[in-house]
């Protein structure tokens, strides 16, 4: 697990970066992530060897005879003036030429090192780099993790095209809501970071360890206090193994950038070769190019995809566009997602609050799909400032399944998530999070009765939603309760307040009196 001192590294690290003239938080991260992946490619490259040399049986070399010299372990020892000039000319184009030969361990995250370029021009800044990350536990497996998400944390600006990280506790939240299992094909079609894969990834190492697969252990913390934290083994997953770490996790995204730190993210967290590609899921060739995955391919999807994104409509493939006639990617994604799922997949999806209530033609169009063509199970209405500093933007989790027909809903009015609500998003004991879990559960369990509609969990049946033009915003149904309120009679509290002049003039002559 990461401790105070590693956390200490990382902003050291981070610091000399900014100090460097490297300020923007996603190049720091990708310039680290390529260091991160030399050091890994050689650590892999001595294991291999060593395995060679007591089984007597050959592998697929990552560095040929003359490629040693691209090793971590021989160039992290140059001096600056050399060291720069060689990572530039020689490491990064071998980068370049192990994807293009590669197979098997890591061999999709070489794919994306085929574009790969060294920011770095001062040549201090790369040593500094290259022994922070030389110094880095990258060959632990319970805490690799756990570093590059403290790394991945510093990524506080948004993107281009709505995009922007969802925060961690929330995405925890969807991931326990859905309940993923080991056996299941799970995709993010706009992964970003691949924050939802590696949660899932997570919840399965929570939930699939044995007793003696849980271990604990004392850290120091970065405020120098002792802190107790769980290991998860996952020992229970081995007769999945296979299926988790080729089949299980996928993931599209149309930003190069994001698709290196989101296969490094899920490697650093034991997934040996995720399935992940370049691409945009909205777009035509999205099936041309990857069958398996653009009709009915998956069981579960967890997503929070591009908010009003810059869209080529020429480029829309033309069966979403049959399913909802618009621009808007919001509205698009679902409208993906759904046509991703099997039949009886389900689905976890972040929308902007105008999904819910919008009045275009197309915006009812799709709401009405969802729960007349299909499960709509729940929706979750987030607070305004959850992805703050990010943006100000209202959000909801809707939850479906495709196919079937609705026959209730499942709202729920988040007002607190354990953080406050402002830019500066610091921890609040008011939190509705726990409860909403708590609540879905007895609902899907028919183990509570929660028709009550002044309260924050309720639900609306069919009927009722399909009455309102399927509007799906919470205030559409919930019920405010009025309190009555008695006041005093105006001619008492007139009363009142004369009595209360009456003394102030008094003590006010009496002051004036004892001043002569």
């Amino acid at each position: 697990m990461i401790t105070g001192e590693l956390k200490s590294r990382i902003d050291s690290l981070w610091t000399d970066f900014w100090t460097g003239g490297i300020t923007n938080p996603l190049t720091v991260i990708e310039q680290i992530t390529f260091l991160m992946y030399a050091r890994m490619l050689d650590m892999l490259e001595r294991r291999d060897e060593k395995r060679a040399t007591l089984s007597g049986r050959t592998f697929n070399q990552r560095f040929q005879a003359g490629d040693q010299d691209c090793r971590w372990e021989t160039w992290r020892h140059y001096g600056a003036e050399e060291m720069l000039p060689h990572v530039r000319d020689r490491v990064f184009p071998h980068f370049r030429r192990l994807a293009e030969r590669s197979t098997g361990e890591g061999s999709q995250f070489a794919a994306f090192m085929k574009d790969a370029q060294l920011m770095i021009q001062k040549p201090s800044l790369l040593v500094k780099a290259v022994n922070a990350v030389h110094d880095l536990p990258l060959d632990r497996g319970d805490t690799k993790g756990d570093l590059y998400e403290y790394l991945l944390g510093k990524l506080t600006t948004a993107g281009i095209n709505g995009q922007f990280r969802t925060p961690r506790h929330i995405i925890r939240m969807m991931v326990e809501l859905m309940e993923p299992q080991p056996t299941e094909r799970i995709c993010d079609p706009a992964c970003g970071t691949a924050g939802f894969l590696v949660e899932t990834y997570d919840y399965l190492l929570r939930h699939y360890s044995s007793a003696a697969g849980i271990h604990r252990e004392t850290i120091t913390n970065e405020k120098g206090e002792q802190e107790e934290q769980i290991i998860y083994s996952g020992d229970m997953l081995a007769e999945h193994r296979a299926h988790i770490d080729t089949d299980m996790f996928h993931a599209f995204d149309f930003d190069a950038t994001m698709l290196r730190i989101a296969t490094m993210n899920l490697v650093m967290h034991g997934v040996a070769e995720p399935d992940v590609h370049y691409q945009d899921t909205l777009s035509q060739k999205f099936e041309e190019r990857h069958p398996r995955g653009a009709k009915e391919a998956f069981d579960l999807i967890l997503a929070n995809p591009p908010f009003k994104g810059s869209l080529d409509e020429q480029d829309v493939a033309p069966d979403l566009l049959r399913i909802v006639k618009t621009k808007k990617t919001e509205l698009l994604f679902v409208a993906l997602i759904l046509r991703m799922l099997k039949v009886g997949g389900r689905s976890a999806t972040i929308v902007p609050d105008g999904v819910l209530f919008g009045s275009s033609k197309a915006h009812v169009q799709l709401r009405k799909h969802l729960v007349e063509d299909n499960q709509l199970e729940a929706v979750i209405s987030l607070p305004s400032g959850v992805f703050k500093p990010y943006a100000g933007v209202s959000t909801a989790i809707i939850i479906f399944s495709k196919g079937g027909k609705t026959e209730e809903v499942f709202f729920y009015d988040v007002q607190a998530d354990g953080l406050s609500l402002d830019d500066k998003r610091q921890p609040i004991k008011s939190n509705d999070l726990p409860d909403v879990l708590a609540q879905w559960e007895q609902w899907c369990d028919r183990k509570a009765d929660i028709t009550d509609r002044t309260q924050k969990a309720f639900c609306v049946p069919l009927a009722d939603i399909a009455a309102q033009n399927y509007d799906l915003s919470i205030n559409r149904y919930i019920e405010q309760v009025h309190v009555v309120e008695e006041h005093d009679d105006p001619r008492d509290i007139l009363k009142r307040l004369k009595e209360l002049e009456n003394e102030i003039q008094k003590e006010l002559a009496e002051l004036e009196g004892m001043l002569g």
